[in-house]
């Protein structure tokens, strides 16, 4: 289910294994250096998958099509172990996070700041994500690198009214598991502009918690209830429908494991547990 919240200032959300939970305390002083796990990220509408990504990537078995949610008795091999790791970086206050640089143009400062040798794997990870924050939005969106909670809930509210709800995927295990879809829900936007988009925020890796969010109003939000074919557990998953993928890189992950063309039909992945809708 989804969590409303308010947007005064100093309103906090946070992500854990798959919940999002609002409060209004924050971290104080500089964050800590956690350590990050580069690799392609299938959720940007640039990547381009090779073979053994397509085989290696838990994500892969995310992707779907649209008509797969209303398939009577429809199984899925999904991983949601994604966003379940204890030491995932903490979002970081914003007056914290507006004192750090935040560009490619200055990453030799961040990576001092942090400790992070330039020619280390966490540095690759961190200079990805910053060009992937600097690349131009696909065409139809508008997109933003929240470095602070705070600058996340202004960018959702800029761009669907004050009144928004933050839903996530609540997967208990997350380990890959066949699941039956029991059933779909449609969600759509509650804030000033109802209806008219969502908001999607995906974690990325960084020093501390940065979300690429970006706003579509060609975009489709469902709630997904799935139970384990073995008998075992059950999953709120969250899933977004892209309608227009015409602009997408032809060799997307998505376009090979599900064989369609770019614009040809909706593409549908379910989110990993540390991202987050806004509608």
């Amino acid at each position: 289910g989804g969590v409303g919240v308010n947007t005064p200032r100093g309103t906090h959300v946070g992500v854990s294994k798959g919940g999002v939970a609002v409060g209004t305390r924050t971290r104080t002083g500089r964050p800590i250096f956690v350590g990050v796990h580069p690799g392609p990220d299938p959720f940007n509408y640039e990547y381009a998958a090779s073979e053994t990504q397509i085989h290696d990537d838990p994500n892969v078995a995310l992707f779907f099509l649209e008509g797969d949610l209303y398939t009577k008795g429809k199984t899925m091999n999904l991983d949601f172990s994604r966003g379940e790791e204890e030491n995932q970086p903490a979002f970081i206050p914003r007056r914290v996070a507006d004192s750090i640089p935040f560009s490619s143009e200055k990453l030799p400062e961040i990576l001092k700041e942090f400790s992070v040798k330039p020619d280390s794997k966490e540095a690759e990870s961190m200079r990805k994500t910053l060009r992937n924050c600097e690349d131009k939005p696909a065409r139809g969106e508008a997109k933003f690198c929240a470095t602070s909670l705070e600058s996340m809930l202004d960018f959702s509210v800029s761009r669907l009214g004050k009144k928004v709800v933050a839903v996530a995927t609540n997967a208990a295990g997350g380990k890959r598991t066949e699941y039956r879809v029991d059933g779909v829900r449609r969600r759509r936007s509650s804030g000033a502009r109802v209806g008219k988009g969502l908001v999607v925020c995906h974690r990325q890796d960084y020093a501390y918690a940065v979300f690429l969010c970006h706003e579509t109003s060609t975009t489709a939000a469902y709630e997904v209830d799935l139970t384990a074919t073995d008998g075992g557990s059950k999953a709120g998953a969250v899933a977004v429908c892209h309608e227009d993928t015409a602009a997408w890189n032809p060799n997307h992950v998505a376009f090979r494991v599900l064989n369609v063309k770019p614009g040809s039909v909706p593409v549908c992945h379910f989110l990993p547990q540390d991202h987050i809708v806004w509608l």
